[in-house]
């Protein structure tokens, strides 16, 4: 609780130090609608969804409140790093008020970043990270987002709580040891690699004794992680007593593989998306990590129409405030059986 107080206040500080810069500088015109550009990498992926969701709500909010048009324009690039370049030239040559991207290529940012540059206009990633070298590459850039590793962390925890409470349930062959198998998310992607390292430190930290049958990438997807835990339940059967998924969709494609196969397993997801969020209360999932999209999404949107009503590249005060990690919380099933 002490986190999430700390956390808002640093937020009203970081957007009204924004809004207060702003408003020391005279606008280049009164306009009377703000364009908002937002690239997203897929259009499956539901966390990002719930997150554009937000924007959208608070974007009403925000007109009933001002007076002012907001004009979300959201595209999708469909994997492709060259498709989200174009979307964003597309942007640029509207002359759009701020520029929102839910990166494709973390890797490959540099370019995107000094062509929005080049235009003077705000740039706003999140939920997938550039490299921090990118993000200070310019100013007036900036990232909302969750710490991976902290998603790992409470992760483990949750497992390691739940085991002491559950553990006749959870160690089926009462062996003293958690076979399990992993869900990764997208090879190359930051949260990948450090919610699987820190989500297995904790448990390691914690005395848990782990055997890993297998892993897998699913690209954060529901049917690939359903097929693929198809062919885990063939090959392992009711051996799986654990299944750790680096995000909900993939740990709900699992709950639904195990389910076919009448094999129980204790599932533990990220992101506490809406669906996620209804298999924990019914006891399919035991836990999910909260990454609060509805929080990011509005705290996205909150930045967004500060920016969008000032143009300066120089922000006193802020400019190396870059970042903005939304804290993170861990929703536990009450309905285990």
């Amino acid at each position: 609780m002490r986190k999430k107080i700390l956390f808002g206040v640093c937020i009203i500080l970081f957007v009204g130090a924004i809004v207060w810069y702003a408003l020391q500088k005279p606008k280049e015109e009164n306009k009377d609608e703000l364009k908002i550009g937002v690239s997203l990498y897929i259009k499956d992926d539901a966390f990002v969804n719930s997150i554009v969701s937000q924007m959208q709500t608070r974007a009403v909010i925000y007109e009933q409140r001002t007076g002012k048009k907001v004009a979300l324009n959201i595209s999708c690039a469909d994997g492709s790093q060259r498709e989200q370049n174009k979307q964003i030239e597309k942007y640029i040559s509207l002359q759009y008020d701020v520029i929102c991207v839910n990166l494709v290529d973390r890797t490959n940012a540099a370019p995107l970043i000094d062509q929005v540059h080049e235009a003077n206009i705000p740039l706003i990633f999140f939920n997938r990270e550039p490299v921090k070298e990118d993000i200070f590459r310019q100013e007036d850039v900036y990232y909302i987002g969750t710490d991976a590793k902290e998603t790992g962390i409470q992760q483990g925890q949750a497992v390691a709580d739940l085991y002491e409470k559950y553990t006749k349930l959870m160690d089926k062959n009462q062996d003293g040891v958690l076979q399990y198998v992993i869900l990764e998310g997208e090879m190359g992607h930051q949260d990948t690699a450090l919610r699987c390292e820190y989500v297995l430190q904790t448990l390691q930290q914690e005395g848990i004794l782990l055997e890993k049958l297998d892993a897998d990438t699913a690209d954060w997807l529901y049917s690939p992680a359903e097929a693929i835990t198809e062919e885990w339940a063939k090959e392992f059967g009711d051996d799986i007593e654990l299944v750790l998924s680096n995000n909900d969709e993939m740990a709900l494609g699992a709950v639904s593989a195990l389910k076919a196969q009448n094999i129980s397993a204790a599932i533990f997801g990220i992101d506490a998306t809406p669906a996620g969020r209804e298999a924990v209360r019914n006891g399919e999932m035991w836990a999910t990590v909260d990454c609060d999209a509805e929080q990011q999404g509005k705290i996205l949107l909150d930045m967004v129409t500060a920016l969008a009503t000032d143009k300066i590249t120089e922000k006193e005060g802020i400019k190396e405030s870059r970042y903005v990690r939304v804290p993170v919380t861990t929703y536990v099933s009450e309905n285990i059986k």
